[in-house]
């Protein structure tokens, strides 16, 4: 075991700055660290506000001092790495308080412009009742790979970019808390910071990157900038990439992207355990984070080259345009299937598709009489129906073509 161990520490290499390098052996050690601790039970699942996510926070500033990252000052509002933000939303109408810490880290290599790279590191705690997918009784919510993954990825990609040669821009790494609750901690950041989007080059969201069963990375935004592609054209990973374009999404990247900055978000995939009790450390996929993690110091050392890049619009800038719908299968689709139809990857217990019985790895092909053949026409499908309605429902399974009654 360990002499098979350090063959996979020095066999493996990763081309960059155009020399062959050694990969850094610490980097799976030091994921694994990090996950181990923000997923573990000790945190409560790290609740927005609560004392369990400023004993997380504490854990991250410590990550960013080891690192060598201790300039925090600037235009970044934050103190001591700590980046407090407060919301007073109204909740059926009664106003309520969402008070939480952001924590803001920074490289100042003296540069024009400035590469922000994000993360958010708060989760549902006990299980908040209008997000997690779990019925039974009270249980820690520790989201492993949302988002203990994409906090990791961060503090590792921070440590990388301190001693690597990539100096033609500042680097800023943000921890932010808010996020599962309506990314409150970026739209802080963007609306309370001296954040100058004509000298701000991209923002990189590493959101829920820990799973790669499928060996696929879907990366959201690639249409925010005409850069993005020609970036990744000569990067060959040994995972497929599939893209959308979209610069709104449910996760931080959507509040820079609203600011006129180019947005990527990176994401692993969708997964059972999604808001759940189940999302552990043991599931994490450490390799395909590594590969991650690679991919992106290739993508940065790419865009070096271009100087500050150029910001677009997507077309679905708006959600003027996108289907309201009032009722849920219950289900998590997932985002990264290439075929005709939505395929399920999880079904939440006491919703509609499991009282119907439908399954993970099902596919929706017929919504009542509309055929589902993408995202997009499954949520027209929704559209279609209220609250109390019955309907039938079409899916492919394996081979066989099984149809299901519905209840909303």
């Amino acid at each position: 075991m360990i002499i098979k161990l350090f063959a996979r520490i020095f066999l493996a290499i990763a081309l960059f700055n155009g020399q062959w390098l050694s990969v850094n052996a610490q980097l799976a050690v030091n994921l694994k660290q990090h996950i181990t601790f923000l997923a573990s039970d000790s945190l409560h699942g790290r609740m927005t506000g609560s004392i369990d996510e400023f004993k997380a926070a504490e854990y991250i500033i410590e990550e960013f001092k080891k690192a060598g990252i201790t300039n925090t000052k600037g235009t970044f509002n934050s103190k001591k790495y700590l980046q407090h933000f407060i919301y007073h939303p109204k909740v059926d109408s009664v106003k309520t308080t969402v008070s939480g810490n952001n924590v803001v880290a920074f490289i100042n290599n003296h540069a024009a412009n400035t590469v922000i790279l994000g993360a958010h590191y708060d989760h549902l705690g006990w299980g908040l009742a209008a997000h997690s997918t779990y019925r039974g009784e009270p249980a820690i919510h520790n989201g492993a790979d949302d988002n203990a993954s994409g906090v990791a990825s961060i503090i590792e990609l921070a440590r990388l970019l301190k001693s690597s040669s990539s100096t033609k821009n500042n680097y800023v790494f943000i921890a932010f808390s808010g996020e599962e609750l309506g990314l409150y901690g970026s739209k802080w950041f963007v609306e309370h910071t001296k954040l100058d989007s004509t000298r701000t080059d991209y923002m990189l969201n590493f959101d829920m990157v820990g799973r790669m069963d499928s060996n696929k990375l879907l990366i959201g935004g690639v249409g925010t900038s005409p850069e993005w592609n020609e970036a990744m054209k000569n990067i060959s990973p040994s995972f497929k990439v599939k893209t959308t374009e979209s610069g709104v999404g449910p996760s931080d990247h959507t509040s820079f992207y609203l600011k006129n900055i180019p947005v990527l978000h990176f994401f692993s995939g969708q997964h059972k355990d999604y808001h759940k009790p189940s999302d552990d450390e043991n599931k994490i996929n450490y390799t395909g984070m590594e590969e991650i993690i690679g991919y992106t110091m290739k993508l940065i050392k790419n865009l070096d080259a271009k100087g500050k890049i150029a910001f677009h619009k997507t077309k679905d800038d708006s959600n003027d345009n996108a289907p309201k719908f009032t009722v849920t299968l219950g289900v998590m689709p997932d985002y990264t299937f290439e075929g005709e139809g939505m395929r399920i990857d999880g079904v939440t217990e006491g919703k509609p598709a499991s009282k119907a019985e439908l399954k993970t790895g099902d596919v929706v092909i017929q919504l009542g009489e509309v055929k589902v053949t993408d995202m997009m026409s499954y949520m027209k499908a929704l559209a279609q129906f209220k609250k109390g309605d019955t309907t039938k429902v079409k899916v492919k399974r394996g081979n066989e073509t099984i149809e299901h009654v519905i209840n909303f």
